[in-house]
């Protein structure tokens, strides 16, 4: 007689390779290497005893991208964790026992398993490549695979289990492609995205991915300058999020709401709803929001806060914050790199100060050699267009030299 199935199988992959150091110096040294790449997790002794027990049995994106780097060569299976896709279509059909699970080694991304094996994997990909490389390139071959998802939805939806956890999974798809037409300029095609993984959300009743589709389209409206859409997306926002538990999500939620109001002009809302994003997001833990929020760390919020001063007028503020979220960014991002250099040079520019925004600029048009994004080339032609005027000077007359080529 077959034996019950087990809640859970040790991961007895990770504990090796923790070798003789305690479970606390091990969590150690996952911080370090969180730091070294510029991601943030609040590792600790506990984290990895439900790692190695098999309570946790696909980390989250951040924990990933940490423990490839602390491990090079290996893959998530090689360290004894289960396909994400696997994880998650269990989580969605049940809350109860999940049958006994081998790590094995992700295949190859086949059409017949498309349907969730592969959709999840797809997402992680295009994240994983957008946060080094920028979305230009990357736009046209996500989107045909979210239309090949899109075909293949009906008739894998019919399979056994399926459900719920399949349409999270595309959802969260169609909001990567979403984001993808948003950095490359490309805004119509963000918002059609954004519909469609809306109504997916609540097809699967999935609160995270609303979340996740409420935050995406707020911050797409401030920067298509809609200052009203850009606030209301944020507010709805709360309902999804109030059930997730998460103190990061519900500061996220507040830096939109923050960055719609002081597109407004409202300085005593966009102030309120910053000092509540400041406050959330020091309440919260790092690793304990949706997968998706792996990229909402100190960085991202202090360079919104820039966002935010810019609006309102405040610019030596905003060229504050936003230097501060350049020396937080790890270079190893590029895209984020360039993005909040570009900001900073045009908060100086803004702030009166052509010599030092024109070296700013500089260093962000150098950092589009190795990145491609429509939104980061689109400030920094904005940022010429304000240093024109300065024409003349030996610094700005060297940056706007080069620009020529990039805006031909």
């Amino acid at each position: 007689m077959a034996a019950p199935p087990e809640r859970s199988r040790r991961n007895t992959a990770f504990r090796e390779l923790r070798g003789t150091r305690s479970p606390g110096e091990f969590a150690a040294a996952v911080r370090r290497a969180a730091r070294e790449i510029g991601e943030q997790v609040s590792c600790d002794a506990r984290y990895v005893g439900r790692v190695e027990s098999g309570e946790i049995r696909c980390p989250n994106y951040a924990y990933e991208r940490v423990f490839l780097h602390m491990f090079p060569g290996r893959t998530l299976a090689d360290l004894g964790f289960e396909p994400r896709e696997a994880v998650r279509g269990r989580r969605a059909r049940s809350s109860g026992g999940a049958p006994p699970c081998t790590p094995v080694r992700p295949a190859p991304v086949r059409t017949a398993e498309f349907p969730e094996a592969a959709v999840a994997e797809a997402v992680r990909r295009i994240r994983l490549h957008d946060d080094r490389h920028g979305a230009d390139d990357l736009y046209a071959r996500a989107g045909r695979t979210l239309h090949t998802a899109r075909a293949l939805l009906p008739e894998a939806a019919l399979r056994p289990g399926a459900g719920a956890g399949l349409h999270s999974a595309a959802g969260e798809l169609a909001v990567s492609v979403g984001w993808l037409a948003h950095d490359s300029g490309r805004y119509a095609d963000a918002r059609s995205h954004y519909a469609e993984a809306l109504a997916t959300a609540r097809l699967a009743d999935d609160p995270a991915l609303e979340a996740h589709v409420f935050s995406n389209t707020a911050f797409l409206a401030r920067d298509t300058g809609r200052p009203h859409a850009a606030a209301r997306p944020a507010r709805p926002g709360r309902r999804p999020a109030a059930g997730l538990g998460s103190d990061r999500l519900r500061s996220l939620l507040a830096a939109r709401e923050a960055a719609g109001g002081a597109l407004l002009g409202d300085r005593v809302a966009s102030r309120e709803a910053l000092a509540a994003a400041r406050e959330l997001f020091a309440r919260g833990a790092a690793d304990e929001g949706p997968e998706w929020m792996s990229f909402y760390g100190e960085t991202e919020l202090t360079g919104l806060e820039a966002q935010c001063w810019a609006a309102l007028g405040e610019h030596p503020r905003a060229v504050e914050c936003a230097r501060g979220a350049v020396l937080l960014q790890d270079p190893h991002f590029v895209r984020n790199t360039a993005l909040f250099t570009a900001e900073l040079a045009d908060n100086l520019a803004a702030a009166g100060r052509p010599d030092e925004a024109a070296a700013a600029a500089g260093r962000a048009l150098t950092l589009l050699d190795a990145v491609r994004s429509a939104r980061v080339r689109a400030m920094l032609d904005g940022t010429a267009d304000r240093l024109r005027r300065w024409s003349g000077t030996a610094e700005v007359d060297v940056f706007l030299a080069r620009m020529r080529p990039v805006s031909a």
